[in-house]
């Protein structure tokens, strides 16, 4: 296991020098954004206000509070990626994007893309919200406000993680190692339980 500071925006070699396991945490700005955000680019056919070349999306509906012209955070935390995983192979070819970060993974298509094009998916630690939260210094920027909390959110942030490399650019997935793992074991497991033609 290797551990990186990586600081954004990624470039493909960065994203090419990571292998599954590896430990990253990141510095400088990093997008949230989520269901709405994603249907409203690839959907609807409106193109994404802000650069998002080299930067990772953060799966996430933050609770923020404007206070004048700021957005003050309350909580943000990370939710399931699998129900953005059909707009994670566009946003890496058309928009550039270098990593996801989530939780609970991404499909073989998406991996496919990441291959392809030189993109990681970071797992984070589920449940962590109040933690990533202090890692937010500033949310710097909402568009598309008319869509919050599925709004884009420009974050920057600083020590952002530990996140595990749980997908990565040479094809390797560890939801992909787990599932064979487990799929090993369920005979023996069956045996044990007296269970049998399953």
């Amino acid at each position: 296991m290797t551990y990186h500071t990586l600081n954004t925006p990624f470039d493909e070699k960065t994203m090419r020098s990571l292998h599954v396991g590896d430990m990253v945490t990141i510095n400088g700005h990093i997008f949230g954004m989520r269901d709405k955000t994603m249907i409203q680019i690839f959907d609807k056919g409106d193109e994404p206000p802000v650069d998002l070349n080299g930067f990772p999306v953060l799966h996430t509906a933050p609770s923020l509070k404007r206070v004048g012209n700021k957005w003050e955070k309350i909580c943000i935390g990370t939710t399931t990626s699998t129900r953005m995983d059909r707009f994670s192979p566009p946003l890496i070819e058309k928009y550039g994007v270098r990593a996801f970060i989530g939780k609970g993974g991404l499909y073989e298509g998406s991996l496919e893309a990441m291959q392809r094009y030189g993109a990681c998916y970071f797992a984070i630690v589920g449940g962590a919200a109040a933690l990533e939260t202090t890692q937010v210094e500033e949310v710097e920027h909402v568009y598309w406000p008319e869509l919050h909390p599925e709004a884009i959110y420009k974050l920057r942030v600083k020590d952002f993680g530990p996140l595990v490399v749980a997908m990565d650019s040479h094809g390797e997935s560890l939801y992909s190692e787990v599932k064979a793992n487990a799929q090993k074991r369920l005979p023996e497991i069956y045996q044990k339980l007296g269970i049998k033609d399953i």
